[in-house]
């Protein structure tokens, strides 16, 4: 019903609002701003007549759009990295104008830093706690293992935690990391790591940029509650065929683009291997006769990109994607005791680009997203296996109306298909006298219509506002569920250079992640809403000041914002969670709330750039006592471990020169939350022999590991290119340079006298990952 209601909704929008824009004699201006050379396009890029004051900013899809009065005018087009272009315009009619920028003085693209967008846009647009960044950027900071992760640069914006050290985890604003919208080129990656969590599966070679949105959600977003990461890939080289990768101390990257038809379309595919195995595999062949020795495991992951685009005709193009990755992870012992873990995602996207005119446009995506895991343990003559996927199918549209500068309409619907296996056993014997198993099952469709519009009424005022109705069902009766989720946000320009922005945002989300870890281990299990597992709901406002100081070269945000949730999800003690016909019975609900300050401080311009960010945070979860439970914590509210009180990110990058640049990061951050024994107390067995100590636990979470600080520093040399040498660099990087022990986990070493064996004490001792680690990364292109 709700959905019937919304669908109407946005049929009378789409029929009336046009309405309005053809009161006005003026004329549009239209195309796309992309790099000349590779034609790959230019998000945030500015096409602006300084004579009137008025300028456009090009979309994620570099298209720019402005309305102005008939008139000659010169045209200015710029972008950061790049040479300003200025171009004469005479305007008696609707035109059609795209442009292409150089980049500046620059011969290796991959090091430029592109930004995203200029200062003055972020001041200017509406939205508001939301990061662009380039993998050009990502690939300029130092790295561990010199394995370039955009997601890990992610979370040096604030706002944004990590889930431990050396981990691509994102907890965003309170929330956790199933509650993260991952997109690839507009499909679905449920879990975006590789490496249990320490690497992402975004190839730099492959991606473009990549959009987080931490609150003020635009209305075409949903599904999840605390985070959008809209990642797209690059469009490839339209222009000349090119090669290019990357040698690094734990894996190489290779990339082929060029032209599929010169002027009509372009192909970029991308591969990447870790090659962990070839070296333990052969420390394990020269020990094989070695009856003390335990073979080390073997581990190596991979992925591949692809990404087509082909023009058919003026106001048609088709873009093509897909990726593949895999996890392998294996164990064979001497003793016949093999273990074998795979898991890996699957996505493929088409989307049919159609201009109507220079005002209306649609874009419409049909994907396919795939996740899946296989546990197989098999010893002597008895194997056991355990699996668990998803899969989805979704068709998405989305119309954009541009009537004038002062209203830009987008309309769009989506449905999706879930296919969830959330435990698939089987166990067998050799000689057949063991043979069972069991699978399984369940099936959910989603699906939402929104409709939105930016409004600009003059120079000072700037509104977003929306509607997205949502609704799933999954089997069985009683398993339909629906709500609406209004959108808005603000801005309001108190001075040329200062802006306040507000913004509210309400998000369901149907489907759950079953782990006790709160990490992104490749173990998750996704489940749907059903009679008993409510959808999770969240609310957020936020509001911010933007300052554009000396001379636009510095950019200060301060935001606040306060955020609650409610039907949370975790489960009770000693929860079953695989192979469980009854999963439903295992869950437990609460709320959660979270609030903080995020203060940014950012340079684009200069030989010195880079940014601060502080974030003061406060997350909280509560379960009351339910279902024959005390509920969690005797239903007290704590602190998850994802609750960071402190954190501070540094980042800078200095040119010394054209071709060598210094880069660094620092780190510093509240310590985790946990839980650790306060005391414990001797057991012994009626007869008062077999004592042993037992713990003690206060309630969850009271206790904090130390303060997590780290140094990163990196030097990129870019190598002279000649007639026989392409194009290439050299980046020297050192992760953890002082060598700083961070806290991963605490456990207690049991204290005996030597002479009697009687127990004496515990000590703490502390885990941590990763020491001082240097690394250097060979990049080139042709």
């Amino acid at each position: 019903m709700i959905l019937r209601f919304a669908f109407g909704l946005f049929l009378l929008a789409f029929t009336l609002l046009p309405a309005a824009s053809f009161a006005q004699a003026l004329y549009t201006l239209s195309g796309l701003v992309k790099a000349a050379g590779n034609g790959e396009i230019l998000p945030g890029a500015t096409v602006a007549v300084p004579a009137l004051g008025l300028g456009a900013t090009a979309d994620e899809k570099g298209a720019y759009q402005l309305t102005l009065p008939a008139g000659r005018y010169q045209l200015v087009v710029s972008f950061i990295g790049y040479q300003s272009l200025s171009r004469d315009l005479n305007l008696t009619r609707d035109q059609r104008q795209s442009f292409q920028l150089t980049a500046a003085g620059n011969e290796l693209g991959e090091v430029v830093v592109e930004g995203s967008g200029t200062l003055e846009q972020k001041l200017q647009t509406t939205q508001m706690s939301m990061e662009r960044l380039t993998a050009k950027e990502a690939k300029l900071l130092p790295a561990l293992f010199g394995e370039v992760d955009i997601l890990k640069t992610l979370q040096l914006k604030p706002g944004v935690q990590n889930g431990g050290e050396g981990t691509t985890g994102l907890f965003v604003r309170g929330g956790a990391a199933d509650q993260n919208l991952v997109l690839l080129d507009d499909a679905l990656v449920y879990n975006p790591s590789h490496l249990f969590g320490l690497f992402s599966v975004f190839n730099s070679d492959a991606v473009q940029s990549v959009d987080l949105y931490k609150g003020g959600f635009p209305a075409q977003y949903g599904g999840r509650l605390s985070s959008v990461v809209d990642v797209k890939m690059r469009p490839g080289n339209a222009e000349k065929i090119g090669v290019s990768g990357g040698l690094g101390l734990i894996s190489s990257r290779l990339a082929l683009e060029g032209p599929i038809k010169k002027g009509k379309g372009a192909f970029l595919v991308a591969g990447r291997r870790t090659y962990f195995d070839v070296f333990t595999r052969q420390i394990n062949r020269l020990n094989a006769d070695d009856p003390e020795f335990d073979p080390i495991p073997d581990y190596y992951f991979y992925d591949f990109n692809a990404k087509a685009n082909y023009k058919l005709g003026p106001k048609d193009e088709l873009f093509l994607t897909g990726y593949y990755g895999n996890d392998v992870f294996g164990f064979n012992s001497q003793n016949g005791f093999n273990f074998d873990f795979n898991w890996g995602n699957r996505v493929a996207s088409l989307r049919w680009n159609h201009v109507y005119n220079s005002r209306l446009f649609l874009n419409t995506t049909v994907s396919y997203t795939g996740y899946k895991y296989e546990i197989t343990n098999r010893l002597d003559q008895f194997s056991f296996s355990l699996a668990s996927d998803i899969q989805d199918f979704t068709l998405r549209s989305d119309l954009d109306y541009r009537p004038n500068d002062q209203h830009e309409f987008r309309f769009g619907a989506t449905l999706t298909n879930h296919r969830f296996g959330t435990g698939r056993l089987q166990a067998s014997s050799e000689d057949g006298r063991i043979n069972f198993g069991s699978d399984t099952r369940y099936s959910g469709q989603e699906g939402a219509v929104y409709a939105s519009d930016v409004y600009k009424p003059n120079d000072k005022w700037q509104f977003e506002y929306g509607l997205r109705a949502s609704g799933f069902q999954s089997e069985g009766a009683g398993n339909r569920y629906g709500g609406l989720e209004p959108r808005a946000a603000a801005r309001y320009a108190l001075k040329s250079n200062v802006s306040v922005k507000a913004s509210y945002a309400l998000m369901y989300q149907y489907v759950h992640l079953v782990t006790n870890s709160g990490a992104s281990l490749p173990t998750d299990i996704w489940y749907p809403s059903r009679e008993s597992v409510l959808p999770q709901r969240s609310q957020q406002v936020a509001a911010g000041v933007s300052w554009l100081l000396g001379d636009g070269r510095y950019l200060l945000t301060n935001e606040v914002y306060y955020k609650w949730a409610q039907r949370q999800i975790d489960f009770k003690d000693g929860a079953q969670l695989f192979v469980n016909p009854d999963l439903d019975g295992e869950f437990l609900f609460g709320k959660g709330w979270a609030y903080g300050n995020e203060l940014y401080l950012e340079k684009k311009q200069g030989r010195l750039t880079g940014w601060i960010g502080y974030t003061l945070a406060w997350t909280n979860r509560q379960f009351p006592a339910q279902r024959g439970t005390a509920g969690i914590n005797n239903g007290n509210s704590f602190f998850p471990i994802y609750d960071r009180r402190h954190n501070l990110s540094v980042v800078g990058i200095y040119n010394l020169s054209e071709r060598l640049k210094l880069t660094s990061s620092f780190v510093f951050s509240s310590g985790q939350p946990t839980t650790l024994p306060q005391a414990r107390f001797l057991f012994q067995d009626v007869f008062g022999e077999n004592t042993g100590p037992v713990p003690v636990y206060p309630q969850r979470n009271t206790t904090r590991l130390a303060p997590v600080n780290r140094l990163d520093i990196g030097v990129v040399w870019q190598m002279k290119p000649t007639r026989w040498i392409p194009a290439a660099d050299l980046t020297f990087s050192i992760y953890n340079a002082y060598n700083r022990r961070n806290p991963f986990f605490v456990f207690f070493e049991q204290l005996e006298d030597p002479e009697t064996e009687a127990i004496t004490g515990f000590r703490a001792r502390q885990v941590s990952l990763f020491p001082v680690i240097p690394s250097v990364t060979y990049n080139f292109k042709f």
